[in-house]
């Protein structure tokens, strides 16, 4: 577990300052279940069909508009306007609350909000579920995610979904 650690990248840092890789995460989980939580703040969609840590539960910090942001290249996003309402509904303040995205970024803006609202022992998961794109134009790799990350970590991972776990909108 890194606290303050210089070497975290920018987009990757909390106001917390509480960062583990995957496989510690999983270590941490196992370790203690029924106090330590895995939240995955994905999509439902990324969630369901790119796979998650069998015990992650989902709540997702934004949506898939499904239009097109030419500014950054990807799909525009708009926040879930009832990601700390949800939270609050399932986690205490003071749970160990460990949040994964696809590689670290989202889950930096989740701690961060859940810290605004007041939860307190919240880490970052750097390597997101996905895990950092290999820099190396020799390998057949370059440009994929395959550096680390949960799923590259050996910890367990599922497609299968409990209903339990994933996001079902209340709104009508």
């Amino acid at each position: 577990m890194a606290k303050l650690n210089a070497n975290i990248p920018k987009g990757k840092q909390t106001v917390l300052g509480l960062y583990v890789m995957a496989q510690e995460a999983y270590e941490m989980w196992k370790a203690e279940p029924e106090r330590v939580k895995i939240l995955d703040v994905r999509t439902p969609e990324e969630y369901l069909f790119v796979g998650h840590a069998e015990m992650a539960r989902n709540i997702p910090l934004c949506f898939v508009k499904y239009q097109w942001n030419a500014d950054k290249n990807e799909p525009a996003m708009e926040p879930n306007p009832d990601f700390i309402s949800s939270a609050k509904s399932i986690f205490g303040a003071t749970d160990t609350l460990l949040v994964t995205c696809r590689s670290g970024g989202r889950s930096a803006l989740a701690v961060n909000a859940l810290a605004k609202a007041g939860f307190e022992n919240v880490y970052n998961i750097i390597d997101g579920m996905e895990g950092d794109k290999v820099n190396d134009p020799e390998s057949v790799y370059h440009g994929k995610r395959m550096k680390n990350g949960w799923k590259n970590s050996g910890s367990p991972w599922t497609y299968d979904v409990n209903p339990e776990l994933i996001w079902i909108s209340t709104r009508q």
